[in-house]
Order: structure tokens, then sequence, then C-alpha cells
């Protein structure tokens, strides 16, 4: 068997970049170093802010995520994971550009959510994932029905991200995100951990109801990918947004 080399087009934001690094150690059944997989980490917190983007009032991230995932392409990765969200907003766009695949978190996430049996499920997220209806499709294809925040609810997600967690608070921003969370699970069967920087800071036992980490699920499946567990994907296909 040939291990496959994992790339992980980081830096949105580093601390959710460390943590996956840190989940995709821990998922791998290894008892040495030499067991472990082989990852090449690009950190570029230098990509324009996503979110921004999409509503329409910051720069295009494009350029630097397509040349960042070209970076790890030519460094060796055989297949690239993103730890952000709102970026897979931009997912065709960065295939278009490589030829080895992307494999979507938002994709894997859906999937695992549907063999979880759960038909409606709530989205903690940011504005751009939101609004940019990243996880609509994904589930929709699958006959989930997504709930988010009320609009007073989502301004205190989007500070809890932004000034909490992104801003180094991180208690602040994990006791803004419990108190949306504990409103949001009245309304549904799982919440989806719809932001890395809410993978950070929620953690299962703080709910009532499944927390679906995008980060955890596609931690799981790069180590199978990368182990030969799962064959590696081919390119991710076009698919309609709903």
């Amino acid at each position: 068997m040939v291990e496959k080399v994992i790339g992980i087009l980081g830096g949105m934001g580093p601390l959710a970049t460390a943590e996956l690094f840190r989940r995709i150690i821990e998922k791998t059944p290894a008892k040495r170093d030499q067991e472990h997989p082989r990852i090449i980490i690009y950190n570029n917190p230098k990509i324009p802010d996503r979110t921004a983007f999409i509503l329409g009032k910051g720069e295009d991230p494009r350029p630097e995520l397509i040349a960042s995932a070209k970076k790890l392409e030519s460094w060796g990765a055989d297949f690239i994971i993103m730890p952000c969200n709102t970026a897979h907003f931009f997912a065709e766009d960065i295939q278009r550009a490589i030829k080895v695949p992307l494999v979507s978190m938002v994709e894997a996430t859906a999937e695992k959510i549907a063999e979880m049996g759960l038909r409606k499920v709530g989205l903690l997220a940011t504005d751009g994932t939101v609004r940019g209806r990243v996880y609509e499709g994904p589930l929709s294809r699958r006959g989930i029905k997504l709930v988010v925040p009320s609009e007073g609810d989502q301004r205190l997600v989007m500070k809890a991200i932004y000034e909490g967690v992104k801003g180094g608070n991180l208690e602040i921003g994990r006791e803004l995100l419990l108190g949306v969370a504990r409103k949001l699970e009245k309304r549904a069967e799982g919440i989806i951990a719809g932001c890395t920087e809410v993978s950070v800071a929620l953690r299962p036992e703080d709910l009532s109801v499944p927390l679906i980490d995008p980060l955890d699920v596609i931690a799981e499946r790069a180590v199978r990918i990368a182990l030969g567990v799962e064959p590696l994907p081919k390119p991710l296909k076009t698919l309609p947004r709903i």
C-alpha cells in the first residue's frame, strides 16, 4: 500500500489549522512516529477574509486560495483539505486550478449527518457561510433541512468568531456561542459547528443534541484516505447551488 500525503490549506485561521493537525494525529491508529501519514501544512493567514468578499465588502480571496493550493500540489500533496467552512464557497474555483482532489469538508459533513439519520440540523457559522448557502446544497441533496439563528443571534455568532476566538478571547467566544447554541438546539436534531472557530470553542457535551464538528469529520476522512482505508477520491465535481 502506498500512503497518500495530506495537504492542509490553512491559515483561516491559524488556531483552527493547528487544531485540525492535532485531530489528525489523534485519530491516526499509530503506535510509533513512522505509522503517521505525511502532512504538508501551508498556514497562509494572508488569504483575504472570505465572509467580507461574499458579502461584497472585501478583497477577492480566490487568487490567494488558488496559489496556496497550487503550492501544496507542487510540494507533493496527494489531496488537499481546508479547515475553513466559508472557504468552501470557492471550492470549485480552487479545484479547477489543480489536478489533485480537494476533499470537501462540507460534503463530508453532510454525508455524516445523513448517516446519523438526522433530518433537521442547526448551523453556527459566519455570515459568509450562511448567506453564501454553503451547506444548503449538500444537505438538501440528502433530504436534510437547515435552520439558522435569528438575525440578532447571528450577530452574536459573528462577534464570538471574530472578536472572541479569532481575537484571542476564547472564553468570551465560547460564552457567546453557547448562548446561541442552546437556543438553536430547541429547533434542531443536531447542530453543525459550521466555522472552525466554533469547533475550537464548543464541545459535544455542551449540548443536548449532537454537535457535528466538520473538523472531526474531515480529520477522520483524511486519515482514512492517507492510510489507504478509503480510496483517493476523484476531483470535486461541479454541483448545483441551492
